[in-house]
């Protein structure tokens, strides 16, 4: 009883019996029945959720930035430019840069490149070309990330349908995402609707916890199997972020720069991606 009456571990002020002893409690059952449950640390407290809402209003801003200059004729190096000069322009500062000896501030991919493409003057946007822009921003120690797909110019219909198609599988993704469902429903949700359409999901790279830290567990693979994988609890933040690709799902690092990732095949590859936070009352997305 003594217990009950003391505040919260999350620092909601409430007491534990109002706040997280029902959510501990099927914690601790789902574990004793052998499920995959997540740690304390994965679970945000209401003041860390708080932070990284503020940290995702203005990553979402950054790819608003984005979306009114982006144009046929501008190099990924003046994308890069844009989101460093807004971000720091708001207070904050673009998380890939120098995460791991990346160089840039925002990740380009053009066309078959998958992800982590590195803006460059010499890379020129082309009419007909699909770029994925992955933003990603830390404002006052918290993260936020998410991208978008661009298409310039007159895009073929094969590769509108992709990018259209992967934000669907995004959408189907966050909808699988319920409160006390798994990690596999995501997977399935998003590889179902992705080989219906005849594309491959790659399994190399995924979404992950994400808020405290830029890359926290869990990872989020977008191929799986319903009610498998890790429990989504109350209070979880990561995100959800499938690559489709029209060819084959195998993938390479390019070894000149060790970052930029491509189809093996040559073949197009597309990629949304949101934060969303896990609510009892479902998914929310925070980077709207």
């Amino acid at each position: 009883m003594e217990k009950k009456q003391e505040l919260c571990w999350c620092g909601s002020g409430k007491t534990y019996a109002d706040c997280h002893e029902m959510i501990d409690s099927k914690i601790e059952l789902l574990r004793s029945q052998g499920k995959e449950v997540p740690d304390r640390d994965m679970i945000k407290t209401p003041e860390q959720i708080a932070g990284i809402r503020e940290a995702c209003k203005i990553n979402t801003a950054v790819l608003d930035e984005v979306a009114k200059h982006i144009k046929v004729g501008m190099t990924t190096e003046e994308i890069n430019t844009i989101v460093y000069d807004f971000t720091i322009a708001h207070g904050a500062t673009p998380a890939p840069l120098g995460f791991c000896g990346f160089p840039k501030s925002v990740c380009t991919s053009v066309n078959d490149q998958v992800c982590h493409g590195i803006p460059s003057e010499h890379d020129v946007l082309k009419s007909g070309d699909i770029v994925n822009v992955d933003v990603s921003t830390i404002y006052k120690g918290y993260y936020a990330d998410a991208s978008r797909m661009f298409m310039l110019g007159k895009v073929r219909k094969p590769a509108a349908d992709l990018v259209a198609i992967t934000k669907q599988c995004l959408l189907c993704g966050i909808e699988a995402a319920q409160p006390w469902a798994y990690l596999g429903d995501v997977g399935a949700a998003v590889s179902q609707l992705a080989r219906k359409h005849g594309y491959s999901v790659v399994t190399e790279f995924g979404g992950h916890g994400v808020g405290v830290d830029f890359h926290e567990e869990p990872f989020v693979c977008h191929v799986g199997k319903r009610k498998t994988g890790m429990v989504l609890v109350p209070g979880m933040i990561f995100t959800i972020e499938p690559m489709i690709n029209m060819g084959r799902k195998n993938v390479y690092v390019d070894a000149a720069n060790d970052w930029t990732v491509y189809t093996e095949d040559g073949s197009l590859s597309a990629q949304w991606e949101h934060t969303i936070l896990i609510t009892e009352n479902g998914p929310e997305i925070l980077t709207y």
